[in-house]
């Protein structure tokens, strides 16, 4: 159940509590976690990470939500996909003296990749426009790269604030919005064909 326990809070507000939980100076992050690796573990000194102010680390504490929101839906597509696999293909394989890690990359990986890929897209797709975590863990900060994206801004919410600033420049954001669907289309594309999707769909 443990595994399913990001479905049972709204995104929003696990972001907005991810957004505290990683405050630099009163975070439980940095307060409770990592003080608490560092009475286990004398020979680490972690600090103060500087979870919002730092580019670097705002990225990283991001990646960390989204694997957080995201695990529950690949966990129970994998667990589905593994439990289809026939036995038999493993089975045949061990008669003709396949290793361990031979079947996990001629059976399971391929399998796995091949099933899954259509959902794979569209999480990719999903993220790549994933708008609500940059806007409610730091709105895009810190600091700024120029064209007034901030340095953990993605297209999407960059596209928010060319729209929204005192000066809308609705001409850039539609370029960049064009870029977005051509990124996307030419990524999706070449994941379908690379992991044989559609030949898996014909059959």
């Amino acid at each position: 159940m443990i595994f399913l326990l990001p479905w049972a809070v709204p995104a929003f507000i696990s972001i907005m509590s991810f957004g505290n939980f990683f405050n630099d100076s009163i975070g439980a992050m940095n307060v409770q976690v990592l003080s608490f690796i560092e009475k286990f573990l004398p020979f680490v000194d972690f600090g103060i990470v500087p979870w919002k102010t730092a580019p670097f680390w705002t990225k990283v504490a991001v990646i960390m939500v989204q694997g957080w929101l995201g695990f529950p839906y690949i966990y129970i597509l994998v667990s589905g996909i593994l439990q289809a696999i026939p036995a038999d293909l493993y089975e045949a394989a061990t008669v003709d003296g396949a290793t361990v890690l031979q079947k996990f990359r001629h059976i399971t990986m391929p399998v796995i990749f091949a099933v899954a890929a259509p959902t794979l897209i569209a999480q990719y797709t999903f993220n790549f426009n994933n708008f609500s975590i940059i806007y409610l863990f730091n709105n895009g900060e810190p600091g700024t790269v120029g064209g007034g994206a901030g340095t953990t801004d993605i297209l999407i919410s960059w596209i928010y604030k060319l729209t929204t600033q005192t000066s809308p420049q609705f001409s850039m954001a539609s370029a960049v919005t064009l870029i977005i669907s051509v990124i996307v289309i030419s990524v999706s594309l070449i994941t379908f064909k690379k992991f044989k999707a559609f030949d898996m769909e014909e059959r």
